[in-house]
């Protein structure tokens, strides 16, 4: 075992795993405050649980709260150099892919529109970014089962492609309301290499 607490590839030892993913704290500064904190109410069709000035608590299920944000006189936006290493995003899942062209449809109604929309295979997903620039994804599920993605991505295909194929929002909707066979609207052509966005 490494002296920072890491282990290398084919030595991790098993170790408890958590039940759940509880909730996501996000920091931001307080000038953004107020602005990060409507657009997840929004986004996530959310409510407050508790409310200061630096500190709010959003749940939109049955959970006391899934998201919370921080503002921190501390901390600073983002740069202009490009990514930056962190968090890539956060992923919320919708049941099925009406919900997910529902989802889209409300908030592009609302002007929030998904910066990236791609067919990864396991499943569909659209991108958000909110204002300080982290990533969000609302993805369905592509298969019926945990194990037939697992399988799809030990694929072949996948190992070729991980990153996905790109779908224009409009174009899938019209899909999914002309009641076009879920199947048929998840299964992810295969454009040959791709290794990044």
């Amino acid at each position: 075992m490494a002296t920072n607490g890491s282990v290398s590839v084919g030595q991790t030892p098993k170790t408890l795993s958590p039940i759940a993913l509880c909730h996501v704290v996000l920091r931001t500064t307080p000038d953004g405050y107020e602005k990060l904190v409507n657009f997840y109410l929004t986004l996530l069709g959310a409510k407050i649980t508790h409310k200061s000035h630096r500190l709010a608590f959003l749940s939109y299920d049955y959970e006391h709260h899934r998201l919370a944000v921080v503002a921190d006189p501390n901390s600073h936006k983002r740069g202009p150099e490009g990514p930056q290493v962190g968090l890539h995003h956060v992923a919320f899942g919708f049941e099925k892919l009406s919900d997910l062209a529902t989802a889209y449809e409300e908030r592009k109604a609302l002007g929030i529109l998904p910066i990236w929309c791609v067919n990864h295979g396991m499943s569909t997903s659209m991108y958000y970014e909110d204002p300080d620039g982290n990533e969000i994804e609302f993805q369905v599920d592509n298969y019926d089962t945990v194990q037939e993605a697992v399988d799809f991505m030990a694929s072949k295909d996948f190992e070729e492609n991980p990153v996905g194929v790109d779908f224009n929002a409009d174009d899938f909707v019209r899909r999914v309301r002309s009641g076009e066979d879920e199947k048929s609207i998840k299964a992810r052509p295969n454009i040959g290499k791709r290794d990044r966005k």
